[in-house]
Order: structure tokens, then C-alpha cells, then sequence
């Protein structure tokens, strides 16, 4: 069988798995799956008020023919970037595929459908609610990401790391503990599918069919068939997480990250391994 057939037939076979799952795996969450989602974090990572963990991962391939830099990335290889929003299950809930390897990921989530939903409220997300305990200003339902997004009312990032006070180191490990579930989701997905262990060898936009075929196995397999001994070892896996430079912070996100970060420092919100 020649090079361009088998191609073809691996290509033809993911386009088949992606549009056969996406809609029962992954499917635009409804409100209560938000607030689903937001109970998971609340549980698991102690970080009321998530709806999901946001991050970046470069996807590596071999270098495009004429592409010039547009692949190279700040890590020194050609990639192709995997945009996720996980939730505690380490399941893909949107995802964002092909954007170049050099593009920040920043840039990257502004650009894309699921920045842009987000930013206009269309994403059906539940309305702003009292943290747990909580008499003060209702928070607003977000996601949290690193230092490579840019802070706004909808999307939590760390406080810089210089000069931390012990209110913003305590919202920083709270909300690290809620962002590693998208590092872990993403260490799962490659020791998974190991065509991601190496470069892949195919054109970008038969790479991004691959990708998005690996995507909707993984939350079928996550949702279907994960036990609880694979959970427990989760965390040990690898992550690959990618850190870029920092983004602007708005001033409707510095105000929510403040509440937040009072929040946690406060009896009703405190977390006591936080040290």
C-alpha cells in the first residue's frame, strides 16, 4: 500500500472518530454542566467558582515545507498548539487545535472561538454567586490558567511572584491546585496516545484531524472507562505544561482576583495545607 494511500486512510479514519464522538463527548456544557464542573473544583481543588483549568500544549511535528518560523516556538522545536479547558475529571471540555507553535498562547485564546465566547457570554455560564460562606460581592464563574494568559474578569491568573504577600501566596497555591488538573489532563492524553511521544510526520492539517481523533477518544475513554487505581496515579504523569510571557491584567480582573484572593485568606474560605 503506498505512502499517500495509507494517508489517506488515516486521515479519512480520525475526520470519521471526531465526527462520530464530538457531539456525545464532547459537547458545548449547558448550565447546570457548568455548574457541575465549578462543584468538581470546588471539591477537588478547593477553588469555588471554576468552571475549568485553560492551558496550552505544543504538539510537535516535523518542520512544513516554506512555513519559515511560523512552528518554531519558544522551546526550540516546531509544534502545532492544543488550546484546552479541562475539568476535574481530566476531561477536554473546548479545545482550540492548530494555531502555530510560535503564536502565544494568550494570542491564541483571544483569537479563538472559545476567547471569544467567553468574552461575550455566550457560553450559557452561570451568573455571578456568593462563594461558599460568603456574605460579601457575588464572584463572577471563571477559569484559571498561568502566567501566559492575560488576567480579565473571566480568567484567573498568578499573582507575579516577587514581593508575594501571604494572601497572594495563598491564592496562588489554590489556584495552582485547581489548574493542574488541565497539566495532568494533558500528561494523560500524550502517555495515551503516544504519537505524541515523537514529532508527527504529516502536514499540519492532517496532524490537526489526529489530534482532534485523540481529543474525542480521550474524554470517551475518560469518561467510559478510567478507574480509580488509573486516577491515583494521575498526578505522577507528566505534564509537558507550557509556560509563556505575561499578559496585560484588566482592571474588572485585578477587582476579582482580589475577592477571591481576600476570600481565601478568610476563616470561612481559608484552606489549612495551604502552607
Amino acid at each position: 500500500m503506498g505512502t499517500s494511500t495509507i494517508a489517506g486512510v488515516v486521515r479519512a479514519t480520525c475526520s470519521a472518530i471526531w465526527m462520530r464522538l464530538k457531539a456525545s463527548v464532547l459537547p458545548h456544557p449547558t448550565r447546570q454542566q457548568w455548574l457541575d464542573i465549578a462543584q468538581g473544583f470546588l471539591e477537588r481543588a478547593q477553588f469555588p467558582n471554576c468552571i475549568g483549568a485553560l492551558d496550552g500544549k505544543h504538539i510537535r511535528v516535523k518542520k512544513p515545507p516554506n512555513s519559515g518560523s511560523q512552528y518554531y516556538n519558544y522551546k526550540q522545536f516546531f509544534s502545532v498548539v492544543l488550546l484546552a479547558l479541562a475539568d476535574t475529571n481530566y476531561r477536554f471540555i473546548i479545545v482550540d487545535i492548530g494555531s502555530y507553535g510560535s503564536t502565544a498562547d494568550a494570542r491564541i485564546f483571544r483569537a479563538s472561538r472559545m476567547g471569544r465566547w467567553l468574552q461575550s457570554n455566550q457560553l450559557d455560564v452561570p451568573q455571578p454567586a456568593n462563594l461558599p460562606g460568603s456574605t460579601g460581592p457575588p464572584a463572577p464563574y471563571v477559569v484559571v490558567g498561568d502566567e501566559g494568559f492575560a488576567l480579565s474578569s473571566q480568567l484567573m491568573r498568578p499573582f507575579p511572584r516577587r514581593g508575594l504577600d501571604a494572601k497572594r501566596r495563598t491564592f496562588n497555591y489554590r489556584l495552582s491546585r485547581a489548574r493542574r488538573f488541565v497539566e495532568c489532563a494533558f500528561g494523560i492524553f500524550t502517555h495515551k496516545w503516544r504519537v505524541f511521544l515523537s514529532p508527527i510526520q504529516l502536514a499540519p492539517q492532517n496532524v490537526n484531524v489526529v489530534i482532534k481523533a485523540c481529543v474525542v477518544l480521550h474524554n470517551y475513554v475518560r469518561t467510559y472507562e478510567a478507574t480509580p487505581d488509573e486516577d491515583a496515579q494521575v498526578e505522577s504523569v507528566p505534564s509537558g505544561s507550557d509556560n509563556i510571557q505575561l499578559g496585560r491584567s484588566g482592571l474588572a480582573g485585578l477587582r476579582v482576583r482580589e475577592l477571591f484572593a481576600d476570600y481565601f485568606l478568610s476563616p470561612i474560605g481559608s484552606f489549612p495545607s495551604h502552607q
